[in-house]
């Protein structure tokens, strides 16, 4: 069958009417756009288009500002849509804003996007200044003055600071400043008695403190939640001490006993030093008495009483070792 020219050139515009509507349609929000005006919200379909130009999904602005209006909230396409481009959660920003009015917290959308791009939960933080959280700690140990160890698990009650959310500290630094606070109070115990019998000794002293300057939170209360005994530090500390001195003392013996050995070697060697001098030189005593027979110097009958005092020197000498074996056999 063939179709007259009229007939085929119908059929050609309306496929391309098809195809250009497809596009139109994929592009250009419309959808988007009737619900935004059914819900009251004033947005022409050029800047849904030019949302698109500018690589913004429309829907991450419009359905927000749809929630915002609906809240009864003034706010802008421009100020939802610089903030999408900043890298924000435009979703979270406005349901912030949204859980503030109902909390009646004055809350600007300035603030809320600055505190959303710093990073921190904006919703979760206005949700916490409802609901306070509790943080609970683990156990952090201290010595009292007695030297025993003592344990304690704090629960802290912290409500988020809207104005302080941006640059302020987190809930580690609450929890370490609540740490150091309890190992300060338990060291200057004088008892750790006192500790157990008054445990709330510790949440009053470390509340009193101030350590939610500086932070994102305001710390409603500080309670004790369970206090332990550990170990007793003092007589470890006194035991390692003892076994210290132990090895000190034991070192210091055996260096006075290594020099007593070193002496007593050098007096010996001292000692043979001069036994070999002594023989030197009763070696040289015969060359001498010839030298001096020789020389004139004594006569024979000097040299007979030398040699005659010698042998009874020898004499009284064997004597009295055989006198001493006697004793000592007695």
């Amino acid at each position: 069958m063939v179709l007259a020219p009229g007939t085929v050139f119908l059929l050609v515009a309306v496929f391309i009417g098809i195809i250009l509507l497809a596009v139109l349609f994929t592009f250009v929000p419309v959808a988007l756009w009737i619900s935004a005006m059914a819900a009251g919200v004033r947005v022409s379909i050029f800047t849904l288009i030019g949302m698109r130009l500018r690589r913004v999904i429309p829907s991450r602005v419009i359905n927000p500002l749809i929630k915002a209006h609906k809240a009864g909230l003034s706010l802008t396409t421009n100020q939802l849509e610089s903030h999408y481009l900043a890298g924000g959660n435009v979703d979270r920003v406005v349901n912030a804003l949204i859980a503030a009015q109902r909390a009646n917290i004055e809350l600007s959308f300035e603030r809320t996007a600055a505190i959303d791009l710093a990073g921190r939960d904006v919703l979760e933080a206005v949700q916490m200044s409802v609901n306070p959280k509790v943080i609970e700690t683990p156990f952090i140990a201290g010595v009292a003055m007695d030297g025993i160890e003592v344990k304690a698990k704090a629960r802290i009650t912290v409500r988020a600071n809207i104005e302080r959310l941006v640059g302020g500290a987190g809930e580690e630094t609450v929890v370490a400043r609540v740490g150091e606070g309890i190992v300060s109070t338990i060291g200057s115990s004088s008892n750790h008695k006192k500790v157990l019998e008054n445990p709330d000794m510790i949440s009053q002293t470390v509340l009193n403190k101030g350590l939610d300057a500086g932070t994102a939170f305001e710390i409603l209360s500080i309670d004790i939640a369970d206090v332990d005994i550990g170990k007793n530090i003092g007589a470890i500390l006194q035991t390692d001490q003892a076994e210290a001195d132990k090895k000190i003392a034991q070192a210091k013996a055996e260096e006075r006993r290594a020099m007593a050995v070193a002496q007593e070697q050098e007096m010996r060697a001292r000692v043979e030093e001069m036994r070999a001098k002594v023989v030197e030189a009763e070696a040289e005593v015969p060359l001498a008495m010839a030298e001096a027979l020789k020389s004139g110097n004594i006569g024979v009958m000097d040299y007979m009483n030398i040699q005659n005092i010698s042998a009874d020197t020898e004499m009284r000498g064997s004597i009295g070792n055989i006198s001493k074996d006697d004793n000592t056999k007695k």
